[in-house]
């Protein structure tokens, strides 16, 4: 039996290094099964931001072609994943009178004291992309999730605010257009990444996502449930490969291959005198290196990452923020021992996350590297949106993404 368009999601992840895509049949009682994946290098991006409009649209377009091809089906629509520096957060306070006559909080209370939050001034170039509920204030009984039916003459809510520069997500709409493709929403990928590896408890209790890409690593704090601290760094695994290039003396596409092949981050590991083959930049003859000074530089480089992100949090989260986890994922969290120097930097339990949560081809997409785009087909899973576009300006669906966003972290 034929799928209907509104029995599909897709989510679209245009990345540093590559951009990926993936189609998931969803029943509203059941899974959610992945039944199309594409993955094609990008060429048109730098630190998340599009350089190359045309480039950008070509790596798109092959993405989406080789993820139909899988599913036997086209989609017109997806949820795209952004990031990049011009991202930035901060936590807000929203408060009303309960408007009903009994003094019952009723979901139109909820969704003004929500607005209420979003009332701060935005410089004409920044736009909101998501306002992110963390706990609601009830007379002044605060922890609470989920208000609406109870008796109240005054509801406040604490909601996490994410913005993001208008021109650079108004290019990445332009490339998602030109590949034929209709923006149903858009999401800060460590936010999509989060819904694909991160259990309950962990959100409760308190855990940092750190999603490792090629040009950025996205850093995400959930406390108490709800998203508390959001962040970008601008380098990812792309600086590792870099010097690794300019420490042997070779190709960035040879370096990335022997990151790959032969690169750890396990300072434990006893490599000996082990040595592997390096090609010289004409590509026409070879020479030994040592594994002992790849993993240096390895070293070196994802300590420097990790210590930029343990300073912004001692900026950002204040004592009473209790963090109990490190999640590592992305491309770069699947170099060997990559969890354990996290750990010891943070000095906080690590491990590696792998996308859940979905059926289908899980063994092709069962990899760090996708846990964002797969997050995006659980949020438009999770969503009534279905496959209906944004507008062209690139605003209407943001609110339902945030009115929905509790769900999918639930």
């Amino acid at each position: 039996m034929a799928l209907a368009r509104s029995d599909v999601v897709c989510g679209l992840d245009i990345g540093t290094t590559k951009t990926a895509a993936v189609i998931a049949s969803i029943n509203r009682e059941g899974p959610i099964d992945i039944i199309g994946f594409g993955v094609a290098p990008s060429c048109g991006l730098r630190k998340g931001v599009v350089t190359d409009l045309e480039e950008t649209v070509k790596s798109v377009e092959a993405a989406m072609e080789s993820a139909e091809r899988m599913a036997g089906l086209h989609v017109s629509g997806a949820f795209v994943g952004v990031t990049g520096e011009h991202v930035k957060s901060l936590n807000s306070h929203g408060i009303v009178a309960v408007s009903s006559e009994d003094r019952e909080v009723a979901p139109l209370d909820v969704k003004r004291v929500v607005d209420a939050s979003t009332i701060i001034t935005l410089p004409a170039e920044r736009q909101l992309i998501h306002t992110l509920p963390r706990e609601y204030t009830v007379d002044g009984q605060n922890g609470i999730t989920d208000p609406v039916g109870m008796s109240a003459m005054r509801l406040e809510v604490d909601t996490h605010i994410v913005t993001a520069g208008s021109s650079f997500i108004a290019n990445v709409l332009k490339c998602v257009h030109r590949a034929g493709i209709e923006p149903s929403a858009v999401i800060f990928g460590p936010l999509a990444a989060g819904a694909a590896v991160l259990l309950p408890d962990e959100r409760n209790a308190g855990v940092v996502l750190l999603d490792i890409g090629g040009g950025t690593t996205d850093v995400a704090v959930y406390w108490g449930g709800g998203v508390y601290h959001t962040w970008t760094v601008p380098v990812g695994g792309d600086i590792v490969t870099n010097d690794i290039a300019l420490g042997l003396k070779t190709s960035f596409g040879e370096a990335e291959n022997i990151k790959m092949a032969y690169g750890t981050a396990d300072v434990a590991a006893d490599l000996g005198d082990d040595t592997f083959e390096v090609k010289a930049l004409s590509g026409r003859t070879t020479r030994p290196a040592a594994k002992h000074f790849l993993r240096q530089i390895i070293v070196a480089r994802m300590t420097e990452i990790f210590k930029l992100v343990r300073a912004n949090l001692a900026d950002t989260c204040p004592p009473e923020v209790m963090l109990a986890e490190l999640v590592l994922t992305g491309g770069g969290a699947q170099l060997g021992g990559v969890d354990a120097l996290a750990a010891d930097l943070f000095d906080l339990p690590a491990r590696v996350g792998t996308p859940m949560h979905v059926g289908g081809l899980t063994e092709a997409i069962k990899h760090p590297a996708y846990a964002a785009v797969v997050g995006l087909v659980i949020f438009g899973a999770k969503s009534d949106a279905g496959a209906q576009p944004m507008r062209a300006n690139g605003k209407g669906m943001w609110h339902k993404v945030s009115s929905w966003f509790s769900e999918v972290m639930g």
